[in-house]
């Protein structure tokens, strides 16, 4: 019944319309979205269009046969034009990757995106290593500082093995999650407000204060440097490196709010005492 249907780029009107038949090429959209019939290539087609009104989405969200196809759902979920009560559920249902593809696609809009990464983050820890190093490359900013705290040893001494949810954690796996990390602090979208956030969370520990202090990239900024001077696992000797550019001033307040072993406080305030 498709093949000698075409879609006109013609402004569509409201829902109203189409079903009065008063546009007859709004009318055709409204009858192609319920089809029951509709293949996943026609209704990929109508999804490309960027003036499709939200009528013409929920219609097509509704129909049982398209929105099996996983290809379907994505375009669906990306739409700029999708209702959230379309757009949002779908997007909690995609895969991991496609999750990706929904939170870096520029048509799609902010808060779809947010969803999106909410949505990854939070399936993170069911993910394997190597699906997660690949997102450490791949996936936005969010993700990446997310996978920043993928390994938190707390006091920073690996382990030959150690019990993490009633399974043996090994030292093989927990390198390759060190891994993670670092080609997490590699992602071209990380910001330097996430990795401050990340450092500066409860959850970081010794493995990524240390990796980001010791990072060609990151231990070179200034915002970076005092941040770090607020954690409780920096080293005394890039705590000194640190200080040394850092006003007194400012210093004296990052020390008064530091997690900071007392004597390295303690070492740093000398040093600007003997500095001054």
């Amino acid at each position: 019944m498709f093949e000698d249907q075409t879609f006109t780029n013609e402004a569509v009107p409201n829902s109203a319309e189409s079903a009065t038949g008063t546009s007859p090429a709004s009318a055709d959209l409204f009858r192609t979205a319920a089809d029951p019939d509709l293949t996943e290539d026609l209704a990929l087609a109508l999804l490309k269009r960027p003036d499709l009104p939200p009528e013409i989405l929920e219609k097509l969200a509704k129909n049982i046969n398209a929105i099996r196809s996983r290809k379907v759902r994505i375009a669906l979920a990306s739409h700029a034009k999708s209702p959230r009560h379309v757009s949002v559920p779908l997007v909690r249902q995609l895969y991991a990757f496609d999750l990706v593809k929904i939170a870096l696609s520029p048509s799609v809009p902010a808060d779809v995106k947010v969803v999106a990464d909410d949505t990854l983050i939070s399936r993170l820890k069911a993910l394997t290593l190597g699906e997660r190093l690949t997102l450490a490359r791949r996936a936005s900013g969010r993700v990446a500082a997310a996978l920043l705290l993928d390994v938190n040893n707390g006091d920073g001494k690996i382990k030959t093995a150690e019990v993490k949810g009633g399974k043996i954690k090994n030292a093989q796996t927990m390198a390759y999650e060190t891994r993670v990390m670092h080609t997490a602090l590699e992602n071209p979208r990380l910001t330097e407000t996430l990795v401050i956030n990340s450092v500066l969370g409860s959850d970081a520990g010794a493995d990524l204060v240390q990796a980001v202090a010791q990072h060609a990239k990151w231990s070179c900024r200034r915002e970076i440097r005092a941040a770090l001077l607020r954690t409780k696992y920096l080293s005394l000797a890039r705590a000194l490196e640190f200080s040394h550019e850092i006003p007194a001033s400012l210093l004296h307040e990052l020390l008064a709010s530091s997690r900071l072993p007392e004597q390295i406080k303690h070492q740093l305030r000398r040093e600007q005492v003997e500095k001054t």
